[in-house]
């Protein structure tokens, strides 16, 4: 798991007075953890397209500021521009970006649609991943007529009633809101000038002609070469590397070769990261591989340096963040240092989740030193499969290190809003309980995945190098100590929960869980224990 974030794209109904496009930004930038990562505006079109992300939380708390602003400065009865729109702030999409989830997105949309509707009075509609109906997942649709249609039709269509808020329009007309995969925009170059076989790959491989789905795909000639120009509308399920072999096998088919390929605008590191990992088994080379060098895999064989330099730093998304993991980052002697120091936090839970961390990894090292070992060639392909799959666990866990002293510290921002106003009271309430829910969802994450990670340590004692049988005991032990530790976690937390059903679910699966890991660290330990003595 990567740290959490969230990629929110606001679209505005105003470029043409940039005293009014400052003062969203502003809004929008006054949350704490949001970084803006672009601003664009078209004068033609008198719109403006404001790129930022975040953690949920505030990615969420952001997108209301800049709604807020918008709808007291944009008057659509004075607005005129080439784009289509229905709103002051016209389309707010939220994209999963790491450590993060569709769902999560879909469920921010909702209480932000909900807040919109019930605080400002602004209808909303929800689209894409967080429809409603069928006839809503496409922006066109929701949009049709424009703000002049919809405030005629919005109260008496039964087509047109919003998902939340009013059945009737303002000057800040309504809201499109949603959840959305991230949008890549990538192009592949040939060694030719003919752009006609760039357009004939391109025809070969969109989903609207038949091709791969979730690309759009157009030939053109640029700077003298024929170029494959795509948008990948969900890289998750039509992989980046999948899409570039492709046109690479059908440019042979047309007796070109791909000169290198580039990238408009930012990337997923989890994307590169799975590219890396495909070109790493194409090469027969598939055991646990470092994060850094599956990016610089990716990257070459992609061919992403060919025509520019690329800069992880600047193309990589959660590069483009303050770095979120300062914990992990330090020394080891800094980490221990920081655990000691008189602060409340890093504390148990991060501590719990380095220990997961640390047996991931060093069954990952069993793995390493056995898959290529004479005398285990029978499980060979079996430890190359272990430490792929425990160096994910690893990432995970170390991220939650960050992600549990982060979730604690929301907690105490929580505790810190304001109380005056009975309206006060109540957000703060609501707020404390999200926060602890999510001082809870880190823990309870931490024991799912050493849960996940321990037949792997399991299978790095019974069948992985009896020279480091040592190793994969301590593993388990580690495994055991993370379990407990994030259960503790889970419980302390569950005690400031308001919700029975909540407690009860939770803290049940967080049992069972335990119990199971620790029942399978014992075996692990004894097995361990009676070889090593049997070997004196």
């Amino acid at each position: 798991m990567a740290f959490p974030l969230i990629e929110c794209v606001p679209n505005f109904s105003e470029a043409r007075r940039p005293e009014v496009v400052e003062a969203i930004v502003e809004a929008i930038a006054s949350v704490n953890g949001i970084r803006i990562l672009d601003r664009h505006s078209d004068l033609d079109h008198n719109r403006t397209v404001i790129t930022f992300v975040g953690p949920p939380q505030a990615v969420e708390a952001a997108a209301f500021q800049g709604i807020a602003q918008a709808a007291q400065l944009i008057d659509l009865e004075q607005h005129s521009g080439e784009h289509p729109r229905i709103g002051a702030t016209d389309v707010v999409p939220f994209i999963p970006i790491s450590g993060t989830s569709m769902e999560d997105c879909v469920q921010i949309a909702q209480r932000l649609g909900q807040r919109v509707g019930d605080q400002l009075g602004i209808p909303v509609y929800l689209y894409e991943a967080a429809a409603t109906r069928p006839d809503r997942r496409n922006l066109e649709d929701i949009r049709r007529g424009e703000y002049e249609v919809l405030k005629q039709e919005i109260a008496s269509d039964p087509d047109r009633k919003p998902d939340y808020g009013p059945r009737q329009v303002g000057p800040a007309g309504a809201t499109v809101i949603g959840a959305r995969p991230f949008l890549i925009a990538y192009n592949v170059y040939l060694t030719t000038d003919d752009v006609s076989i760039a357009e004939k790959i391109a025809r070969s491989i969109r989903h609207s002609s038949g091709g791969l789905r979730y690309v759009k795909a157009l030939g053109l000639l640029v700077n003298g070469h024929a170029q494959v120009s795509m948008n990948l509308t969900n890289y998750k399920k039509t992989p980046l590397a999948q899409v570039f072999d492709e046109v690479c096998a059908q440019a042979e088919q047309h007796g070109v070769r791909c000169t290198g390929s580039e990238l408009v605008g930012l990337i997923p590191e989890d994307c590169l990261l799975q590219a890396g990992r495909h070109f790493i088994k194409k090469e027969g080379k598939s055991a646990g591989v470092p994060r850094p060098e599956l990016i610089r895999v990716a990257v070459q064989s992609l061919g992403l340096n060919q025509l520019y330099p690329f800069k992880p730093e600047e193309k990589i998304i959660e590069n483009r963040i303050p770095d979120p993991r300062p914990l992990i980052e330090m020394p080891l002697s800094g980490f221990v240092d920081e655990t000691s120091s008189n602060s409340p936090a890093p504390g148990g839970g991060s501590v719990a989740a380095l220990c997961g961390a640390l047996a991931s990894a060093l069954a990952c090292m069993v793995g390493q030193l056995t898959y290529s070992k004479k005398g285990y060639e029978s499980v060979s392909e079996e430890m190359k499969k272990l430490c792929e799959d425990t160096q994910e666990h690893k990432d995970f866990l170390l991220c939650a290190v960050d992600d549990d002293t982060a979730a604690f510290n929301r907690i105490m921002a929580a505790f810190k809003l304001p109380k005056k106003t009975d309206e006060q009271k109540a957000e703060r309430k609501q707020a404390i309980q999200a926060a602890t829910k999510e001082a809870i969802d880190v823990p309870l994450s931490v024991l799912r995945r050493v849960h996940a990670a321990m037949p792997l340590v399991e299978k790095a004692a019974r069948q992985g190098n009896q020279n480091s049988l040592s190793d994969a005991g301590v593993a388990a032990g580690c495994s055991r100590a993370a379990a407990e530790g994030a259960w503790y976690n889970v419980s302390i937390n569950l005690a400031g929960i308001k919700d029975p059903a909540y407690i009860q679910e939770t803290g049940a699966e967080a049992q069972k869980l335990l119990d199971e890991v620790k029942q399978t660290a014992d075996d692990v330990a004894a097995f361990v224990t009676q070889t090593l003595k049997g070997q004196q």
